[in-house]
C-alpha cells in the first residue's frame, strides 16, 4: 500500500429540499386548504477517525465528496426524506486544514473523533407552513438551503509511541526490522526510506509499543532540503526520540549535531522531547573500537550513548527495555497532570 500522508479535498453537504404546492382536492370536501408539506434537510459531511487506517491513499484518487440532497415536500402534508450523511474515514492523527493549509481546523487524535466538516441545508416549507386567517390559499412554498461547500487539506501525523530519526544509512530500518514485524525496505544507499513506517514492538507479555521509523535528516532539512520537514511532523506525537548514528562514520559527534540541529530549527517541541542516543552498526568494528567512539561521543554530546546492532542484535533488547521503561515513566507523568488537583482528602 502506498503511503499518503497529505491530499487535498472538496466536500459540499447536500441541500435542503424544496418545500411542496398543493391543495387537498377530494369529493365533497370544497375547502380542502393547503396540504403541501416541507422538504427534507439536506445531508451532512462529516470526517471521522478511525482504527485500523495508516495512509491517507483513499483520498489520492477521488478527491470530491458530496452528500444526498434532501427530498422534495409533496402534498397531503408528506414530508420529504433527509438527505444521507456522508462519513470520511480517516486513520487517526489526521488534522483538518483549511484552505490555506496554516488554520487547523480539526485534529483528530484519538480513535473515534468525529467532527462536522459541511452542515447540510434546511428544508423549505410547504405553502401549509403558510396559511393563515388572511391567507388561506399561499400558492406558494419555500425552496430549500443550499449546502456548504469548502475545499480543505488533510495532513497526517502518525501516532507512534518512539520515534527513530538520524541521518541517511543510520541503519534505522534495519533496527525496525530487529525488534518488530515490520519490513522496511534496507539498502547500502542514502534514502532507501521515503516514507514512515510502523512497527509494533513487544516488550513482554501484554506490554507493547509503537516505533515509527523516519526517513532520515540531512543538513538543511528544516529549510526544505532533500526530504524537508514534511516527515518531521509525523515525530511530534511520540512520546521520545530514539537517535541511532552511523558507528561507521568518522564524526559522529557532528553527525548528531546536525540531526540535533535541525530538529531544534524545526521547533513543535521535538527538542524537549526524551531523547535515547546509540551508535548502530558496532558489528562493523571491534568491540575495542566501538567502546572508544562511545565514550568520545558521549564526552562531545553530554549524554549517554548505548551500542546496538540491528544486524547482530547485540544491545538490542537492552536497548527495547529502556525505550519501554521511559515510555512508562512518561505515561505515568501524564496521568498526574491530567488528574484533578484537589487539596480535599478524607
Amino acid at each position: 500500500m502506498k503511503f499518503l500522508d497529505q491530499t487535498k479535498i472538496y466536500v459540499r453537504s447536500g441541500n435542503g429540499g424544496a418545500g411542496a404546492v398543493s391543495f387537498r382536492r377530494e369529493k365533497f370536501i370544497p375547502f380542502g386548504g393547503p396540504d403541501g408539506g416541507d422538504g427534507g434537510r439536506g445531508g451532512d459531511v462529516w470526517i471521522e477517525s478511525a482504527d485500523g487506517l495508516n495512509t491517507l491513499i483513499d483520498y489520492r484518487y477521488q478527491q470530491h465528496f458530496k452528500a444526498q440532497t434532501g427530498g422534495h415536500g409533496m402534498g397531503q402534508n408528506r414530508h420529504g426524506a433527509n438527505g444521507e450523511s456522508l462519513v470520511l474515514k480517516v486513520p487517526t492523527g489526521t488534522q483538518v486544514l483549511d484552505e490555506d493549509k496554516e488554520t487547523i481546523l480539526a485534529d483528530l487524535d484519538k480513535p473515534g473523533m468525529r467532527v462536522l466538516l459541511a452542515r447540510g441545508g434546511n428544508g423549505g416549507f410547504g405553502n401549509a407552513y403558510f396559511k393563515s386567517s388572511v391567507n388561506q390559499a399561499p400558492e406558494h412554498a419555500n425552496p430549500g438551503l443550499e449546502g456548504e461547500e469548502r475545499t480543505l487539506w488533510l495532513r497526517l501525523k502518525l501516532i507512534a509511541d518512539a520515534g527513530l530519526v538520524g541521518l541517511p544509512n543510520a541503519g534505522k530500518s534495519t533496527f525496525l526490522r530487529a525488534v518488530s514485524g515490520a519490513t522496511p525496505k534496507v539498502a547500502d544507499y542514502p534514502f532507501t526510506t521515503l516514507h514512515p513506517h510502523l512497527g509494533v514492538v513487544t516488550v513482554g507479555e501484554g506490554e507493547r509499543f509503537v516505533m515509527a521509523d523516519l526517513p532520515g535528516l540531512i543538513e538543511g532539512a528544516a529549510e526544505g532540503t532533500g526530504l524537508g520537514t514534511r516527515f518531521l511532523g509525523h515525530v511530534e506525537r511520540c512520546v521520545a526520540l530514539v537517535h541511532l548514528i552511523d558507528a561507521t562514520d568518522e564524526d559522529p559527534a557532528a553527525a548528531y549535531e546536525t540531526v540535533r540541529h535541525e530538529i531544534e530549527v524545526y521547533g513543535a517541541g521535538l527538542d524537549e522531547k526524551p531523547e535515547i542516543v546509540a551508535l548502530n552498526k558496532i558489528d562493523a568494528m571491534t568491540l575495542e573500537e566501538a567502546e572508544e567512539k562511545r565514550e568520545a561521543l558521549a564526552e562531545a554530546i553530554g549524554k549517554e550513548v548505548r551500542l546496538v546492532s540491528g544486524v547482530s542484535g547485540a544491545g538490542v533488547r537492552d536497548l527495547v527495555n529502556e525505550i519501554a521503561a521511559m515510555l512508562r515513566e512518561r505515561r505515568v507523568e501524564e496521568r498526574k497532570e491530567a488528574a484533578p488537583q484537589t487539596d480535599w482528602a478524607p
